[in-house]
Order: structure tokens, then C-alpha cells, then sequence
């Protein structure tokens, strides 16, 4: 288990924590949100002893990640790459890194095997593409089979059967036990692979919960076409329905799909389409955000963007 209380860290004048707490559970993957700037990779080099709170604690399995004499059998982490010395092979970086942990040699061969790099274990690392760089770090998070795994932007990098290979083998690990967080901005891709999120900005965090119970935390409406909806608008209204777009794609929010199923049947007049609507991920991390983006773009008018090519 992965334990975070009231973490405050400054940067300069710069407040990039703000007594941030969070619990990250085992056998399931947490992922963690936020927008730039929001503290999500500060507060995983804290956790994994590269950085220092100005107060609180981060442990894992009720321990400071450096108090650990063989890290890597407890704590598999990927932060910043692979990096690794571009002059070594992959099989050599990882061989010294399995000394250093206490494990046998061969274990460098297996995990190259696993996550694909086989075939080139013993070419030099600086010739690595982005995304071979990036399962040479996971390979090394996965080295000592650890229990936790601290992934920031794993996906980095990772072309479609690698994202797909990583999304399965986390949801695997975390279905033996293990506890897994990992950052992302590929919000799509988490909403696939994630069962629990955490969203931080500024520093503070804005939600822990269940990825279903976010992505439908912010509306309920129904979908519908029926032939009679004037009439049938203001019998919902009585009830607390509200309906919106009188036409035939008409919404109605406060009521569920089988609340206005039972309702037109007991008043007679026929429906022809009720589809709850969802709200997805992304709509809901945008809401809960909205007001904690620190480097936002902002849209140029038609006018500025014109002129700028005169």
C-alpha cells in the first residue's frame, strides 16, 4: 500500500503541494490525473526518496522508500526514462542493477524477454528509439518482481501493441495483489486500464474514487424520441425531469431511462428511443479541473491568427 499524508513542497516561492494526502490500495491500478504543473511527478519522486517534502509522509507498505537496503524487490518505479548510460547494453544495465538489488543475472534476460527487447539486449542503449527506451524502464521496474509498481507516464512513447501489452500486463499484476500507480495525460487510455483515480491540481487533491463513479459523477440524462414529447415534457417536469432540445434529439436529465419508460407507459403515449448518456473521463477530469489549470493555452481569434500571417 501506498500512503501520502499532507505533503507540502515548495519550489522557490512556489507552492507545489499543498497538503496533498492520498492512500493507493493494492490489487487494483490507481491512475493519477492532473494537469501540468498540478504536483503528479513531484509528488511520485517524493514517494520514491528522490525528492524531499517540506512536511509530510509518504511511505510504502508503511515505510520510506529509502529505508530499503534492496529496493527493487519491493518497489518496481520508472520515472524520467530508462535512464540508462547510452553506452551500455541493456543486458549490461540491467545485469548491474540486479547485483546491486541481490539478484541472479539471469533475471536481466527474463525481463528483456518479457517486455520485448529480446533480440536487442546487447546493443548499446543510446541507439534505442523513444519507445525502447521506455520498456528498457520498465524492465528495470519489473526487475526485482516487486509488489508495488510507481509508473510515471509509462505509455510514453509506447507505439499501439505496446500500450496494449502494458495496459494488460498491469490490470494482470494488480489482480495477484500487487499495488500499482501510474501517472498519465493519456486520458483515454487510463479510462481502459485504471479501476481507481486519483485527480490532484495545484497540489491539492480533487478526487479519489472509482473511474466508473467519476466518468458518471456529473450528470444523468437520457436520450429519447418519442412522437408526442410536447405533452409528454410536462409530465416529466411535474416529477422533476428536465427536458431540453424539444425535437428528435431530445435530452432529459433527472429522471433515469426506466423512471420515463414507466412513466409513458402509464400515460399511454409511446417512446422510440431511451439511451442513458454517459459522461466520459475526459468531460468529468475537465470539470473537476477547470479551475486548477495553471499553463493554459489560450485560443487565438480569427482575427490575431490572420494577421500573423500578413
Amino acid at each position: 500500500m501506498i500512503d501520502a499524508v499532507d505533503l507540502v513542497k515548495h519550489y522557490d516561492r512556489r507552492r507545489v503541494l499543498d497538503n496533498l494526502s492520498f492512500q493507493v490500495l493494492p490489487g487494483r491500478v490507481t491512475g493519477l490525473l492532473g494537469p501540468n504543473g498540478a504536483g503528479k511527478s513531484t509528488a511520485m519522486r517524493i514517494l520514491l526518496g528522490l525528492s524531499t517534502a517540506d512536511s509530510g509522509t509518504a511511505t510504502v507498505n508503511g515505510r520510506p522508500y529509502e529505508a530499503r537496503t534492496r529496493p527493487l524487490t519491493e518497489v518496481g518505479a520508472l520515472v524520467d526514462g530508462a535512464g540508462a548510460d547510452p553506452r551500455r547494453s541493456a543486458r549490461a544495465h540491467l545485469g548491474w542493477l540486479a547485483r546491486a538489488n541481490g539478484l541472479p543475472r539471469r533475471r536481466a534476460d527474463e525481463v528483456l524477454e518479457l517486455v520485448g527487447l529480446a533480440t536487442v539486449a546487447g546493443h548499446r542503449v543510446g541507439g534505442y528509439s523513444l519507445g525502447m527506451r521506455q520498456r528498457l524502464g520498465l524492465a528495470a521496474a519489473l526487475l526485482g518482481d516487486p509488489g508495488v509498481l510507481v509508473l510515471d507516464e509509462p505509455v510514453n512513447g509506447l507505439d499501439v501493441e505496446g500500450t496494449r501489452w502494458l495496459r494488460d500486463l498491469l490490470r494482470r499484476l494488480a489482480h495477484e495483489g500487487r499495488t500499482v500507480l501510474l501517472s498519465s495525460h493519456h486520458i483515454a487510455e487510463l479510462a481502459v486500464t485504471a479501476d481507481h483515480v486519483l485527480v490532484i491540481g495545484r497540489g491539492r487533491l480533487l478526487a479519489d474514487r472509482p473511474i466508473d463513479e467519476l466518468a458518471n459523477r456529473t450528470r444523468l440524462e437520457v436520450r429519447m424520441r418519442c412522437p408526442r414529447i410536447d405533452e409528454f415534457a410536462r409530465i416529466l417536469a411535474n416529477v422533476g425531469g428536465a427536458v431540453s432540445g424539444i425535437s428528435a434529439d431530445t435530452l432529459v436529465s433527472g429522471l433515469s431511462a426506466e423512471r420515463i419508460g414507466d412513466l409513458a407507459a402509464a400515460h399511454g403515449i409511446a417512446v422510440h428511443e431511451l439511451t442513458p448518456t454517459r459522461t466520459t473521463l475526459e468531460e468529468a477530469y475537465l470539470s473537476l479541473t477547470g479551475q486548477a489549470v495553471e499553463y493554459a493555452a489560450r485560443n487565438p481569434d480569427r482575427t490575431t491568427v490572420e494577421g500573423s500571417r500578413a
